[in-house]
């Protein structure tokens, strides 16, 4: 019985080594014709001869290959850009190579694929292989836009993307359309954010070159935010609820933007909550000045070149222009613009919520003023300004916050003492922090110690400032009843004369 057992395992060796030899012979052989063909062949057969071979195991196979080739014609093609943006972010730990960059327009190190390594990824339960493949070309017509130095030599570049022929539907419905949005949101991750003000000499140029971008560095995020928790809390909910309703608006009929409204004294941090928005959701910040601007016309030109994914800030828009009536009517005459500004509320309110409103998606517009009050009753309302906040003095909330930030206290034994003095004080977040920056001592019962000094003092100062203002408006009101009491003592006399 052992002896048959012998003799089997030994037949199964010798197969198993027959079988081993066959294929590396029969590898060895297709190495050896591709090599001969590759030195000896025109480009055109090994094209053809290769591509007959490949059919034959095609059709035997139940894979399905898509090729996405870098360009259409002369064209960018935006799907290998997408492809290629995605599948940096899918490149394994074990891959061999990998091309690393950092562009200037970006905060991060950009991972992308390398010639011939092989990429998988899963979705929807589903497995799909890419693979990059680059070929070299000689061409005097060839050139390539993305590469100042292509003349004569150069790559053509494609992805191909391998997965079971029942998947087709499943990959231009759903998995192709997914990677276009992936690699949306993560080109939009990766740069660094930018603030634009207005070029008003490239006013009617390219409308591209209307607006100057600078990087915005500005450190504000929610976490370090000097702001009442639950007004911080309701505004990202709000800005989390906005940014994924897009279908909603669109089922609705509304463009998709959000009006916002901050009032408050100066200095109770419009500025950083603007800045900490922009951070949280990364969107770039546009600046607009409304005092340079004359004519409605200026106004929705600058407005149209808006991008998608960003924040239009409209500061002090109660000063910044003296906006004539809704219904106001231009000047011009014979055909000429008058020189008086023409910018009205209504071509304002034109774009925030008229017409051109639709002009641009995903648009958060804020607009803050000192004097909610001065304000046109039909800015306010919603779907112009959807959400008014009220940055107010600091409490001691935002006190507790500052001195986190900048002493990296939670607690300490003068804040009992500090907080009953911020209830009684009208003081800003700025100047509190401005107390805490100068920071003239290390110790921080000194530095407490002399924020309860300048406490004392704003409050005196604070007072002072009440009692001047009561007094200008009694004699204000006094100059105002004196006319009309020396009238009267004109016509009691005259009553007497006559009598």
């Amino acid at each position: 019985m052992a002896f048959f057992s012998s003799t089997s395992s030994e037949n199964n060796l010798a197969t198993a080594k027959t079988v081993v030899s066959t294929a590396a012979s029969v590898i060895a052989t297709a190495m050896l014709v591709r090599s001969v063909a590759q030195d000896f062949l025109p480009r055109d057969i090994q094209d053809y001869f290769f591509g007959g071979i490949r059919g034959i195991f095609h059709r035997f196979s139940s894979q399905f290959t898509m090729v996405i080739d870098e360009f259409d014609g002369l064209v960018g093609n935006k799907i290998y850009d997408a492809a290629h943006t995605y599948l940096g972010k899918k490149v394994s730990p074990s891959a061999r190579r990998v091309k690393v960059s950092m562009p200037d327009a970006e905060k991060d190190f950009a991972i992308t694929v390398e010639r011939d390594e092989v990429i998988v990824d899963v979705f929807d339960g589903f497995k799909f292989n890419w693979v990059l493949i680059c070929r070299e070309v000689e061409s005097k017509n060839f050139h390539n836009p993305k590469d100042l130095n292509s003349t004569l030599r150069s790559e053509v570049r494609s992805l191909e993307l391998s997965f079971h022929k029942n998947h087709k539907d499943l990959v231009l419905k759903s998995y192709l359309p997914f990677i276009l949005q992936q690699a949306n949101l993560i080109k939009q991750e990766a740069r660094a954010l930018r603030i634009f003000t207005v070029d008003y000499e490239c006013m009617y140029g390219n409308l591209n070159d209307a607006w100057i971008p600078t990087n915005l560095d500005h450190p504000s995020t929610f976490e370090t935010l000097a702001m009442d928790p639950d007004i911080k809390k309701s505004v990202m909910e709000d800005l989390e609820r906005f940014v994924r309703r897009k279908e909603y608006y669109r089922k609705v009929g509304k463009a998709w933007k959000r009006g916002y409204l901050l009032y408050g004294p100066p200095g109770t941090g419009k500025s950083s909550l603007i800045a900490a928005m922009a951070n949280y959701l990364h969107f770039d910040i546009y600046d607009l000045e409304l005092t340079e601007i004359r004519y409605n016309s200026e106004l929705r030109r600058l407005l149209i070149a808006l991008a998608n994914r960003s924040i239009l800030v409209v500061e002090d828009i109660d000063c910044t222009i003296e906006f004539q009536d809704r219904m106001a009517t231009s000047t011009s005459t014979s055909g000429s613009e008058s020189t008086q500004p023409q910018v009205t509320l209504s071509g304002l309110l034109n774009f925030v919520d008229g017409l051109w409103s639709s002009c641009g998606d995903e648009r958060i517009i804020v607009f803050t003023t000192n004097h909610k009050e001065k304000l046109d009753p039909a800015l306010l309302r919603p779907g112009r300004m959807d959400v008014h906040i009220h940055m107010s003095y600091c409490s001691p909330h935002v006190f507790r916050q500052l001195a986190f930030n900048y002493l990296e206290l939670e607690q300490h034994s003068l804040f009992p003492q500090i907080e009953e003095a911020i209830l009684l004080t009208h003081v800003t977040p700025a100047e509190v922090a401005e107390q805490l920056l100068k920071m003239k001592n290390s110790d921080h019962d000194s530095t407490l110690q002399d924020l309860l000094q300048f406490l004392a003092q704003k409050k005196i100062e604070n007072e002072e400032l009440e009692a001047k203002k009561r007094e200008t408006e009694l004699l204000s009101h006094d100059q105002e009843k004196q006319p009309g009491d020396d009238a009267q003592k004109l016509v009691d006399e005259d009553q007497k004369g006559s009598n």
